[in-house]
């Protein structure tokens, strides 16, 4: 019996490994494309590279605008997580302690919003943006991010906030803790895990965002997303600066995910089982 559980976690860690080098084989590819001048792209393939060939990411990085777009989305990402975060905080506090008359229902349309497609959007938007000047902002991005990733936050953080005792809520009361120092001072505290994911989560979903970046962006508040079509061209496809960018592009949410990384389990599995 041993013998076969053995033979068993074995094959299970194979698969495990085999996945993961599915998974991660594209990453790997693309970082050793963008260390390969052209001739090296088209004189064969390799599995490895001995030299890099550093113009493919200064060029697009320090000459032409990348960098911009780079440091648009960063101010996009960051700034719309920051917003959705602090309004899911109050809205999913008050779905979770405060039970009025059709608080049911619209916690349910809220969610609606996020359900909706993206491209039924794009004609109003285009039209209010452009009335009210919000058209190639980045504040008109952070605003507008937050129609889709404001209802996934209440989402996330319900569950979490729920399963929270109440009765933590009357002794902060007794104490004479106000109903803002109870959320800050017990509530939050508690709910740490959760936030660390609904904001890692925000901030991917911020970051990837493409199709209305494209849309109601020109130069200013361009994102790196959008930006990687223009290596597109008819003349042909510029593959080591467009893996270059990629991997400029990868990094900040590897070093984000890496950096919250310890809450990930804790909070997606806060609230799951309650008493």
């Amino acid at each position: 019996m041993r013998g076969k559980k053995k033979i068993k976690i074995t094959f299970i860690y194979l698969i495990c490994i085999l996945l993961a080098g599915a998974t991660l084989f594209p990453i790997y590819w693309m970082v050793i494309v963008s260390m390969r001048s052209k001739l090296e792209l088209f004189t064969g393939p390799k599995l490895y590279q001995t030299s890099i060939f550093v113009n493919n990411y200064y060029r697009p990085l320090f000459k032409d605008i990348y960098g911009k777009f780079l440091i648009n989305s960063l101010i996009i990402a960051t700034g719309n997580t920051g917003l959705v975060i602090f309004l899911a905080i109050f809205a999913t506090y008050a779905f979770s302690r405060f039970k009025i008359w059709g608080s049911e229902s619209l916690f349910f349309w809220t969610i609606t919003n996020r359900m909706a497609p993206p491209a039924a959007f794009i004609l109003p938007f285009f039209l209010i943006f452009t009335k009210i000047k919000l058209i190639d902002t980045h504040i008109g991005l952070i605003l507008l991010y937050c129609i889709f990733n404001l209802p996934f936050a209440i989402w996330l953080l319900k569950g979490m906030i729920d399963a929270i005792p109440k009765e933590l809520d009357e002794v902060a009361s007794i104490d004479g803790c106000s109903m803002l120092g109870t959320l800050w001072h017990i509530i939050l505290p508690v709910a740490k895990p959760g936030l660390a994911v609904t904001a890692m989560m925000t901030w991917i979903f911020s970051w990837n965002e493409y199709l209305f970046a494209s849309v109601l962006t020109s130069m200013n508040a361009r994102t790196i997303t959008t930006g990687l079509a223009e290596f597109v061209t008819v003349i042909g496809t510029n593959w080591g600066e467009m893996a270059a960018v990629s991997v400029v592009c990868l990094l900040p949410a590897v070093i984000f995910l890496g950096y919250i990384q310890r809450y990930i389990i804790t909070g997606l599995t806060f609230g799951a089982v309650k008493e």
